[in-house]
């Protein structure tokens, strides 16, 4: 197996590092995560600790298949289940997911849904609150004592501030 080592093992448009382990390696391909990989040595029964520039071509063409076509798998192992546009339980790998993703995000946009409005003003999406956190680029939330201090130096008249308060009984 040593006579046949590359250096640089291309799987589904990315070029991977020969010298890297099977599990590690085809995890750099976008849309294959931890479980997924581990998926994929299982079925082919391929050593995880192998360096990936060992495969043949045999062996990498069949996980290509499997990638593109993976029926033998179990459905929960897939990212995109039950797809919008065509119903059906699929895989997305590579330029497709990001591609897929910002069309999901468009489609929530255009359906004006809350996710949709958040994602189009910048904010963060699944429930985080603003006050102390996503604080870059938009003011959200509590205002610093040096915006005010900012604002009355250009002039802008600031909001009055309540008297002090005085104890009860106390005398004027």
């Amino acid at each position: 197996m040593t006579e046949h080592f590359r250096n640089i093992v291309r799987i589904l448009n990315t070029d991977i590092d020969g010298n890297r382990k099977v599990f590690i390696a085809l995890k750099k391909i976008r849309g294959i995560g931890f479980i997924f990989s581990n998926a994929i040595c299982n079925h082919f029964d391929i050593d995880k600790n192998m360096k990936i520039g060992n495969l043949t071509e045999d062996n990498i063409k069949n996980i290509e298949m499997l990638v593109e076509n993976p029926a033998p798998l179990p459905i929960w192992l897939l990212n995109r289940r039950k797809d919008f546009d065509t119903g059906k339980d699929i895989h997305v790998t590579t330029s497709k997911l990001r591609l897929s993703f910002e069309s999901d995000i468009k489609k929530l946009k255009k359906t004006k849904s809350y996710r949709g409005l958040r994602h189009a003003w910048g904010l963060p999406v699944r429930g985080q609150r603003t006050r102390g956190n996503f604080r870059r680029g938009k003011s959200v939330g509590v205002t610093k004592k040096a915006t005010k201090i900012a604002q009355a130096a250009a002039g802008k008249p600031a909001k009055p501030t309540k008297p002090a308060k005085t104890e009860k009984g106390a005398k004027k």
